[in-house]
């Protein structure tokens, strides 16, 4: 069993090898995809049983399939709020779900900083990314002490790169996936597929 941030997933170094793959080749139909693992991991199993394993993992939310817009067609903004903690019991709750739920909200962290909340937030123009926190702070101004924004004029990159899961293969001492991966193409470090493709 492994742990990441607040999450515990129960995958094997094969499990991860496999993950790695349909991140690098998220296109791929899965008969593709078993000969890319033959190829690429020395991984060999039918196209059904590799199917059955991307899954088995979809439904425990290890990863999901998601259509991902191009960036370029929002402006993004993080946002960092701050509490006044004398209303922080009776007002959390209702703002708490209000960011999970809104559907400009990107990302939704908390924070070891005195803006306890982050979060990223995507908007068409700048006019409504103002407009959305003239109102957010309507609703729960007596809530937010502090409330700062910062725009993204240009995001350079908004991906997950195949190349992460191989921090993971070596604390589940998956050498022998990473070994045979560098044997084949040697460019591991830069196996980036780009979301705007």
């Amino acid at each position: 069993m492994f742990s990441g941030n607040d999450f515990e997933f129960n995958l094997s170094a094969r499990d991860v090898a496999i993950l790695k793959a349909r991140v690098k080749y998220p296109e791929k139909p899965v008969s593709e995809l078993r000969d890319i693992l033959e190829a690429e991991f020395g991984i060999s199993l039918s196209h059904n049983r590799v199917n059955e394993i991307l899954n088995e993992m979809k439904a425990e939310d290890i990863f999901s399939m998601q259509a991902v817009p191009n960036r370029n067609i929002f402006e993004y903004y993080l946002f960092q709020v701050a509490f006044h903690y004398s209303n922080f019991d009776e007002n959390w709750e209702r703002c708490y779900k209000k960011l999970l739920d809104d559907p400009h909200v990107v990302m939704f962290c908390s924070a070891d900083d005195y803006h306890e909340w982050q979060f990223v937030a995507q908007f068409a123009s700048p006019d409504h990314s103002e407009e959305w926190r003239h109102e957010f702070v309507k609703e729960y101004g007596e809530f937010i002490a502090q409330i700062d924004k910062t725009a993204f004029p240009t995001v350079h990159k908004f991906e997950t790169a195949a190349a992460v899961f191989d921090d993971l293969l070596h604390e589940m001492d998956g050498e022998e996936f990473l070994e045979k991966a560098h044997r084949v193409d040697g460019q591991d470090a830069t196996d980036r597929v780009s979301i705007n493709q």
